[in-house]
């Protein structure tokens, strides 16, 4: 990860405790480069939602899976934040403007079949679930040893992000 400063319109600083000051960033940076054939060929389900899967880029961490539409989809990509349809409140939501937990989107990928979506971001702050835990999936079903692969990564897979 880069630890470079965040465009002076993004930043903020608060004041903290016995007067010292931290910087917190609050709006995210606008994706570049949006490949338009790729976002019209996002396949949305009978409700109009796609899966999107949220990865932490720096750790890798599979952090959550939540749903976006079209529109959610564009304020992700305009806004540089996470935006989400919550099927339950029937709303859109952007993580983090209530827990404070915020996240900025580094890359958005869409899979194979077109019909889920993988969110490369900054977590800020504590936790990505909404019980305060860093990754909703931090319940172990099982374990198991797995096989370790014996041939290095193909060449055609899409790189690792920048860690």
């Amino acid at each position: 990860m880069t630890d470079a400063p965040a465009p002076a319109a993004v930043r903020t600083t608060v004041a903290g405790e016995a007067g010292t000051a931290s910087t917190h960033i609050l709006a995210g940076v606008p994706l570049s480069d949006v490949d338009e054939a790729l976002v019209a060929a996002v396949r949305y389900d009978e409700r109009g939602l796609v899966a999107a899967v949220v990865q932490d880029a720096e750790g890798g961490d599979v952090l959550t899976v939540a749903y976006m539409n079209a529109e959610s989809l564009r304020r992700t990509l305009t806004s540089g934040r996470t935006w989400f349809w919550s099927r339950s409140r029937q709303e859109f939501w952007c993580k983090g403007e209530t827990s404070g937990d915020r996240q900025y989107v580094r890359e958005v990928r869409l899979d194979c079949d077109g019909d889920a979506l993988l969110v490369l971001i900054d977590q800020h702050g504590d936790a990505a679930c909404h019980t305060k835990e860093w990754s909703c999936f931090h319940r172990k079903v099982g374990l198991g040893p797995g096989v370790p692969r014996r041939a290095p990564r193909p060449a055609s897979a899409a790189p690792v992000p920048d860690r």
